[in-house]
């Protein structure tokens, strides 16, 4: 792990493991206000239920933020076919059931090969896209509905393991503003089913590595170390 320290004053590019239901917002807010940062923020939203690598950059670093944005994605997971949500994860309850029995491998792979390269897909109403200067996601708790426009993306890599079926497990390479949620909620479509996501981790932005990534807690009580703060055992 690369923990080399930055001078405070040009900034620093942070990798942290995002913890399970936490905001992109929480972690950065709590990085500003645990270390002292005057300025910090997020290159590329990761939702509450997701876990895995979130870029924080700092001070003049935060520049660099779009283009850290910019870069593609890798993300593994679990979805599970057969049933759906309206969020397409598991932050709200289960709507509808439909079958399986009938989904192949045939199937599965057909279905797979359909979402390599250049794709249409429309942003889940449960997401952070402005519709009329207002959040999907808050529309959404209201029991709104709204046009949303498609988008196009692009799948460089898609891998799905069927051997816990229903449950798929998958990884996936990805270019940005793609959300896994809707390849999820396609591909039930797709597959004459229904389909939401249990699990989802982000392991690469560009050529950083989850695997090079502080815990938030970890690094907290380093910078403070490092800054003479007072930190708690």
């Amino acid at each position: 792990m690369n923990n080399e320290t930055i001078i405070p004053d040009e900034g620093e590019v942070i990798l942290i493991n995002k913890p399970l239901r936490w905001t992109s917002f929480d972690v950065a807010n709590k990085l500003k206000r645990g270390c002292k940062f005057s300025k910090i923020g997020h290159a590329g939203t990761l939702d509450p239920l997701a876990t895995g690598l979130l870029i924080l950059c700092t001070g003049k670093k935060t520049k660099q933020i779009d283009s850290y944005q910019a870069q593609e994605k890798e993300y593994t997971g679990t979805f599970v076919l057969g049933k759906t949500t309206p969020s397409i994860d598991l932050e709200t309850e289960f709507d509808a059931e439909f079958p399986v029995d009938h989904i192949n491998a045939e199937i599965l792979e057909k279905t797979r090969q359909q979402f390599l390269g250049q794709i249409e897909q429309i942003p889940p109403i449960y997401s952070a896209v402005k519709v009329d200067g207002e959040r999907l996601y808050k529309k959404a708790r209201r029991g709104e509905t709204a046009e949303i426009k498609k988008r196009t993306v692009e799948i460089s890599l898609f891998e799905i393991d069927s051997s816990n079926f229903p449950s798929i497990d998958f990884k996936i390479v990805c270019s940005k503003g793609t959300y896994i949620r809707s390849i999820v909620r396609d591909f039930g479509q797709l597959a004459q089913s229904g389909a939401y996501l249990s699990a989802l981790c982000r392991t690469r932005i560009g050529s950083f590595e989850l695997s090079n990534a502080w815990e938030l807690t970890d690094f907290i009580y380093q910078k403070r170390i490092e800054l003479k703060l007072p930190v708690e055992e």
